[in-house]
């Protein structure tokens, strides 16, 4: 059988990168405190997870028979996984451009605002902050700039009407109140 139909160990098993996410001419737009996050993360791993890792790694590999050895088999997928998180978090960071928007006065939507908004049709109010791809948390209202619902509130202003066009129709939306917070 051809080598290139054949595994050859277990270590060969390796996942496809995180892909990064889109952002138009390579900008990735944070704030703050989702760049001090990352950065923090970045920290964690290389400083505590990785060394306590390669310990580990290495001492089921002075045990001698590493082919039935679950520490050195998991804690070099581990390995792994801590080195994709590392180059991925380093990529982001490099391209990173750190937005300061606490303090601005306007009622104008911006990146970094947090919008009150409500549905016509459907007569619900919702508060969303409008951050960075990486920090993006829908169960906390927070929606990256690049989303579709983060596009259509951009450069709109307290009172306005806005059309947010989903897949099951548009829908109308108006700006109750516009902080920064």
């Amino acid at each position: 059988m051809s080598k290139a139909f054949v595994r050859e160990s277990e270590d060969d098993d390796e996942d496809p990168p995180e892909p990064a996410a889109p952002s138009p001419g390579g900008k990735n737009y944070i704030s703050p405190a989702g760049f001090a996050r990352l950065k923090a993360e970045l920290r964690q791993l290389v400083e505590v997870e990785r060394p306590e890792v390669v310990k580990t790694v290495a001492w089921a590999a002075s045990l001698g028979d590493r082919s039935e050895n679950a520490d050195y088999i998991y804690g070099k997928r581990r390995l792994r996984e801590i080195d994709r998180r590392v180059r991925f978090l380093i990529k982001r960071l490099e391209a990173a451009e750190v937005v300061q928007s606490a303090g601005r006065d306007t009622d104008q939507v911006f990146f970094g605002a947090t919008v009150s908004i409500r549905n016509y049709s459907s007569g619900k109010t919702q508060t969303l902050t409008i951050l960075g791809a990486d920090e993006a948390d829908v169960a906390q209202g927070k929606v990256s700039w690049l989303s579709p619902v983060a596009k259509a509130l951009l450069k709109a202003r307290e009172g306005d009407s806005v059309i947010l066009r989903t897949p099951g129709g548009e829908e109308r939306l108006e700006i109750l109140e516009v902080k920064y917070l």
